[in-house]
């Protein structure tokens, strides 16, 4: 694989598992992952794309965290299932201007449709109303894709799989990344002791900081996801501000983690689709990186300590990204809309006259991009401090 390739395809995405963020990177990728892939389209053939250009289209990309992967290290304890615990989509519009990363809790009640585990052959029926992260338990990520897509009415051609035990190599990967408490952390149930103020985290203890629920906020999923963005977010400004994309090392480093460590669906374990999307992301402006909270609630009576979701907020986020219409979160100012594949005028020295006021077109208006009231969140370019638990 050329340095060019290599370069096009790390940080393809930013990747929460269970409570981390990861970047996806590749290395003689064909070699290394072929035989892990996961088929989740049911056999149905993706379309291919072309070698070394942009990712023609939008794309959507549902990035999972399970608990309890049977590489997993046990000090990170054992549970009967296996769960996806940390679900994130990723949709990159048409025009690539603009991406949303979507955080979906794992004990929001949701639907689940019929899935048949395609190892066991077990086949499960449908459910009224239960935890997003039992979908796992049911037929493996090709059945969490399928839940996540109904959900959310978005095809979802493309998915990835990584654990605990990837997550803690990836940050190290990557040299860690500075995250900023309002106040100090001590969740002995995470494993995790942070002082007020910035800390430099990798490694275990990044993997602390994103699995700690009992020290951040109110103490639910939801303050615990926005925590996992605001990781995320300093992950995304980290790398790009600190040469990572132009250190031989650094990348060699990241593509061996995540070749070893992440699994992907077959769709996406090819080479020429990793840099197509690289290069469809790599002119985003961090601002234009939104990172949401599945619109939710933990105060409904019928299901204590779980997330309901808010259906009208979720409906309209969704109509939105289906139709690759921009929004920006509640009490936020637009950025002005980039012009993709701009033409740029060619001077001639064919002589020209001034154009008078009147001739002079007026710059055409920009789109009203709408503020959707209910979500929660933070651009990638938001430097945001962790809220720690009052107690």
């Amino acid at each position: 694989m050329t340095a060019f390739k290599l370069v096009a395809v790390v940080l393809t995405v930013a990747v929460v598992s269970t409570s981390a963020v990861v970047a996806v990177a590749v290395w003689d990728f064909n070699k290394t992952v072929d035989d892990n892939a996961i088929d989740i389209t049911d056999g149905d053939a993706v379309a291919s794309v072309p070698q070394l250009e942009s990712y023609e289209n939008g794309f959507n990309v549902l990035l999972v965290g399970i608990d309890n992967d049977a590489t997993q290290s046990a000090a990170y304890g054992e549970r009967e299932g296996t769960l996806n615990d940390v679900n994130i989509l990723v949709h990159v519009s048409a025009d690539h201007t603009n991406a949303v990363v979507v955080s979906i809790p794992r004990d929001l009640i949701v639907p689940h449709p019929e899935c048949t585990d395609a190892t066991s052959e077990a086949e499960f029926s449908a459910m009224a109303a239960r935890p997003v992260n039992e979908a796992m338990s049911r037929g493996g990520l090709p059945c969490v894709v399928k839940t996540v897509s109904e959900l959310t009415g978005l095809t979802i051609p493309y998915a990835g799989l990584i654990s605990f035990d990837g997550v803690v190599q990836m940050s190290d990967a990557v040299g860690g990344v500075p995250i900023c408490l309002n106040a100090a952390i001590n969740d002995p149930a995470a494993g995790l002791d942070l002082p007020a103020g910035t800390s430099i985290v990798a490694g275990d203890t990044a993997l602390a900081f994103l699995r700690s629920r009992k020290g951040v906020g109110d103490r639910s999923d939801l303050a615990r996801i926005s925590s996992q963005q605001i990781y995320m977010a300093s992950l995304m400004r980290t790398v790009q501000g600190n040469g990572t994309l132009t250190s031989i090392p650094t990348l060699i480093n990241l593509a061996n983690a995540a070749a070893t460590n992440i699994k992907l669906s077959t769709s996406l374990a090819d080479t020429d689709t990793m840099v197509s999307m690289a290069l469809a992301l790599q002119d985003i402006d961090l601002d234009r990186l939104l990172f949401v909270q599945y619109p939710g609630t933990t105060e409904d009576f019928d299901f204590p300590g779980k997330v309901v979701p808010r259906e009208k907020v979720a409906a309209e986020m969704f109509t939105k990204l289906d139709n690759d219409e921009p929004f920006i979160l509640p009490g936020t100012t637009p950025t002005p809309e980039p012009t993709p594949n701009a033409q740029v005028p060619v001077e001639t020295s064919t002589p020209t006259s001034t154009p008078t006021p009147s001739e002079t077109a007026a710059p055409a208006p920009q789109p009203t991009v709408q503020a959707l009231d209910g979500l929660t969140g933070q651009t990638a370019q938001d430097d945001s401090c962790a809220q720690a638990s009052a107690g």
